[in-house]
């Protein structure tokens, strides 16, 4: 199976697509991805079976477009998100933001 970059259309094996993914957002529900080939980034949703991508909007996220993943799966944990395919997990840490002003 092959994952493709809406933007430039590269296609990725999961473990390439899954290892690009860098900031979970817990309270959107969103996981960062960025194109290894263009350097797009995508807000992206990950649904059992499924890649769920569109915007934010109105404080909530509506998906648009969906690529099927065949068993794919996901665990919510505190500060990280647990994606999985077949045998294979792939950790997307939640970056922890810095309050402005707070010391």
């Amino acid at each position: 199976m092959m994952i493709p970059c809406l933007a430039c259309e590269s296609r990725f094996r999961p473990d390439e697509y899954f290892r690009a993914c860098h900031d979970y957002n817990r309270s959107m529900d969103l996981v960062a991805w960025t194109c290894p080939c263009c350097g797009n980034r995508d807000d992206l949703r990950v649904l059992p079976g499924e890649l769920g991508f569109g915007y934010p909007r109105k404080g909530r996220f509506d998906v648009h477009d969906r690529i099927r993943v065949p068993g794919l799966r996901r665990h919510r944990k505190e500060l990280r998100l647990d994606i999985t395919l077949d045998t294979n997990v792939w950790r997307v840490p939640t970056r922890l933001r810095q309050l402005v002003g707070a010391r």
